[in-house]
């Protein structure tokens, strides 16, 4: 890796000089852009619409348009800004990690100590370790005043740059202000299908398709010329799937539960609510109708059943509840069986 800036950590008056690495790469295959006609390369050309000249990289300023006016400034009149001359992170603030959102992570880098003895870059490490928190600093990189986290990854300090607030654009849906009715059944049987699909995260075992398959594409291209057949190189249906629309929730989360129990018969409480769907005016009270379509009241098992899953459903994603396992336990046993099967 090569450094792609040098500076130093201001944490207090403890100065950690660091060198910078950008911690992730692109991998994806490079295309460039031709003639269709006869193949011919397509370039840019940066071109002076006044003299219609091709300008080289050196000859060209920036510039700034406002109410007809243009302002132009020079490279030495750009590096002059105080920030972008200095080569300081510093450190404003310890705050807790959960507190930082992380549609605001921009972009990760490597801190690699830069001084004979490494002792102030394994204080401030350790000082992250032993508080459980998170830095937040200040710093100026390409021509622009950034804001980021520092944290630990492998014993390696990791800065991530923060976008602004303002960058952040709000969400605003109307179609998630109307009431919409969700079942007891239809809780329960999304439940289930969620402990089904329960694994521990393992980015290694995830391929990107696309990069794999247009690398196959360019290799049967070159093997076999203008003479290529797609549906022969990726199957006729390869590109076929479905329209994404769905027109029973329940019929979609019984087959989606079938699929992953190999095939299995649905549970009984997903039958139970097959006339359900997902949408209505009722209020919340009717999210937690235990009663069957003729109105008699459910056994007492199955009413301490759907009272589980409800007090499951209602917690967040990453909490565990007894209710929950006790209904979609052998779901995801079987499950997890035929992943590791699969594996095998």
């Amino acid at each position: 890796m090569r450094a792609i800036w040098k500076g130093a950590i201001a944490f207090g008056l403890v100065n950690v000089p660091v060198k910078v690495y950008s911690a992730t790469e692109d991998h994806d295959i490079s295309l460039h852009q031709v003639h269709n006609a006869d193949g011919g390369r397509i370039r840019y050309q940066r071109r002076c619409e006044v003299c219609s000249k091709i300008i080289d990289y050196s000859d060209i300023d920036k510039a700034f348009e406002d109410d007809g006016r243009t302002v132009v400034l020079s490279k030495d009149e750009l590096k002059s800004i105080p920030a972008e001359n200095s080569h300081e992170i510093e450190v404003v603030q310890f705050v807790p990690s959960e507190q930082l959102e992380p549609m605001m992570f921009e972009k990760s880098y490597y801190l690699e100590p830069d001084s004979k003895s490494p002792k102030a870059y394994v204080l401030l490490r350790r000082a992250l370790e032993d508080t459980d928190r998170v830095a937040i600093v200040q710093f100026a990189l390409r021509e622009k005043t950034r804001l980021g986290a520092l944290r630990i990854k492998d014993d390696v300090l990791v800065l991530q740059s923060l976008l602004w607030p303002d960058e952040v654009r709000e969400a605003s849906f109307p179609a998630l202000d109307t009431s919409i009715r969700i079942s007891a059944q239809e809780r329960e049987m999304s439940a289930a299908l969620v402990e089904s699909m329960a694994a521990d995260f393992e980015p290694e075992h995830f391929t990107d398709d696309y990069q794999v398959q247009l690398r196959k594409l360019i290799e049967a291209k070159l093997e076999k010329g203008d003479s290529l057949d797609t549906d022969e190189t990726f199957g006729a249906d390869a590109g076929e799937g479905g329209n994404g629309e769905v027109i029973d929730l329940m019929e979609a989360l019984k087959r989606s539960l079938e699929r992953k129990r190999g095939g299995g018969k649905p549970a009984a409480s997903a039958e139970a609510g097959s006339g359900d769907t997902a949408s209505g005016d009722a209020d919340d009270d009717d999210t937690e109708e235990s009663a069957d379509s003729s109105g008699a009241k459910a056994p007492a098992k199955a009413r301490a059943r759907t009272a589980s899953t409800k007090s499951a459903a209602a917690k967040p994603s990453g909490t565990k509840s007894s209710g929950t396992k006790a209904t979609a336990a052998k779901p995801a046993a079987k499950a997890t069986t035929t992943r590791a099967r699969k594996g095998a």
